[in-house]
């Protein structure tokens, strides 16, 4: 049919207004949720503002504390960034391979077994070393009463002692990854190598290896995250990283302005490391068969090769969790009747409050982002979610900082605004109270409770909310009565992961408690700040006990082949 122009226009008219109004349509139908994501997602760049300007806007006053720091700063992070990725990654790809396609004795018990050091904290595991191995502790001690008062004994406070801490401490993200990437891995193609004559270490190496460096990448990224976030195990060595330099910023000098510059720098390094994993981990497409790695045929180690295996992994264990878990229950109980009073039933009572207060507002927006993301598949919200759990990348120091610098400006605008127009003094609102931490555990915390979330979501098929739908069941009716009762298994997850998590971190709860509200964390750190081994650790018994549920929940999740 011919339409003259005339005609034409007004139905082009008519076109472009019902597609305009198609458009309003679709932005009135975003509901509640997808704000609330979009006001998470702005509360997780909020830290970010005051850090970026103190990087690129430095005063004369502040770059004076600022400027001859960061050589040593800089140099101290990077070593320990170098060697940790480097250990942890020896460490835990050797141990994965060896437990994931290796017999010998006891792989069975190990391969879940070298696990647990996740439940011990680093800053838990650095005290205990130190307290062991430096100049006065027993086995220097004995060592010296063995061989005389001048014999020769490796240096525990020094870049190679801290490196070697933080590699027993931090191997399983990495061995937990590379297990998982052996484990799936397409039998035929080693299969194949082995009839061509190749050997084992050759196929390993050749085949094996590169097929997992996406994954062994992944563990080595979580291991430098934590490193550049860490703040109690490199005070314990007295190594001075970024991390210490804020809290000595803050605390010492009193200079919030030097601790953001400071944090600047940290966050750049955090952000830097991050971009190149994510650039690195795009570059790369590898297949892996989800359980074509079940017919593969394990290498049956003989001779010495299987108990140097057997002996190599009991090493590890005895190293990373047996030695710190028996050396914390002795000091535990040679101080537990003088510890153990009103002052640390108030420690273990502020830790379990903030700990659980954090892991249900943590589980409530994950489950809100988890859903909004499934129900509007468009790249704005894949975006505004992938920002609103970024806070997993930034050190708790820097997000302290980042949190604290807003709200005391805010709060000198509220006492300020009372003095001109009221003539009275008010209190502080936001800074140092209950509200702001909970926000900071919030924005730390938040990839954890939403990678436990949304993976159980995914397992709800789009079939079974239909059905809901067909039956008079939407909206709040079918959350309550179809998603959550699906979901429970993996809001409880999300909740323990949270909940140890919340316990562990330290810098964030040592930099913005409210005075007097002391944690299990606070009161290690004040122990291990005066040299009192024994003391902090009754606190960080507690710690590792509580963090031993949610790894041996992992490890079932995990689905280790025995």
């Amino acid at each position: 049919m011919i339409v003259s122009e005339t005609e034409a226009l007004p139905r082009a008219a008519n076109n472009g207004r019902s597609g305009f109004s198609a458009r309003i349509r679709r932005r009135r139908r975003l509901g509640a949720g997808w704000w609330a994501t979009a006001a998470f997602c702005a509360l997780t760049l909020l830290p970010l503002v005051p850090i970026a300007s103190a990087l690129f806007a430095p005063t004369a006053d502040v770059w004076a504390h600022v400027g001859p720091l960061l050589p040593g700063l800089t140099l101290n992070t990077l070593w320990l960034v170098l060697g940790v990725a480097l250990g942890t990654g020896f460490m835990g790809t050797g141990l994965a391979w060896l437990t994931a396609l290796c017999e010998f004795p006891g792989r069975r018990f190990f391969s879940w077994a070298l696990m647990l050091p996740l439940a011990i904290p680093a800053y838990v595991f650095a005290f205990v070393v130190v307290g062991l191995f430096d100049f006065s502790g027993p086995v220097a001690s004995a060592w010296r009463g063995w061989l005389g008062d001048q014999a020769w004994f490796p240096t525990i406070r020094s870049v190679g002692g801290v490196i070697l801490t933080f590699c027993f401490s931090l191997y399983p993200y990495v061995y937990l990854l590379a297990r998982n990437a052996f484990l799936t891995q397409s039998g035929r193609a080693l299969e194949a190598a082995r009839s061509l004559g190749e050997t084992a270490f050759g196929g390993f190496w050749r085949i094996a290896l590169p097929m997992a460096r996406p994954w062994i990448g992944a563990g080595v990224m979580l291991v430098v995250m934590e490193t550049l976030a860490d703040f109690g195990a490199v005070s314990v060595f007295n190594y001075d990283t970024f991390t210490t330099a804020i809290y000595k910023a803050w605390f010492g000098l009193f200079s919030l302005p030097a601790a953001a510059q400071l944090a600047s720098f940290l966050m750049a390094f955090a952000l830097l490391a991050l971009t190149l994993e994510q650039q690195q981990r795009a570059r790369q497409r590898y297949t892996l068969s989800s359980r074509s790695g079940n017919g593969t045929r394990s290498i049956r180690l003989r001779g010495a090769r299987r108990w140097c295996a057997a002996g190599c992994a009991a090493l590890v264990l005895l190293m990373a969790f047996v030695m710190p878990l028996i050396q914390l229950l002795t000091w535990s109980a040679g101080v537990f009747t003088t510890d153990w009073d009103e002052r640390f039933n108030d420690y273990f009572l502020n830790t379990l409050v903030m700990a659980a207060g954090g892991g249900l507002l943590i589980v409530a927006v994950a489950l809100i982002l988890s859903l909004v993301r499934r129900r509007y598949p468009d790249w704005k919200t894949a975006l505004m979610v992938r920002l609103a759990t970024l806070g997993y990348s930034l050190p708790g120091t820097v997000l302290a900082v980042g949190i604290f610098i807003p709200f005391a400006w805010l709060d000198n605008r509220l006492i300020d605004g009372a003095r001109a127009l009221l003539d009275a003094q008010l209190a502080p609102v936001f800074g140092g109270g209950l509200a702001v931490l909970l926000l900071a555990y919030l924005i730390r915390f938040l990839a954890v409770g939403f990678g436990a979330t949304d993976s159980a979501l995914q397992r709800i098929t789009p079939a079974m909310e239909e059905a809901s739908r067909s039956m008079g069941v939407s909206g709040f009716a079918m959350l309550r009565r179809v998603h959550i009762p699906l979901l429970r298994g993996g809001l409880l997850s999300a909740f323990l992961l949270a909940f140890v998590d919340i316990m562990k971190e330290m810098p964030v709860t040592l930099l913005m408690r409210p005075f007097g509200w002391d944690s299990l964390a606070v009161r290690i750190f004040e122990m291990t700040s005066e040299g009192e081994w024994q003391r902090a650790a009754l606190p960080a018994v507690v710690l590792v006990l509580a963090g031993l549920l949610p790894i041996f929940l992992l490890i079932r999740a995990s689905e280790i082949q025995q």
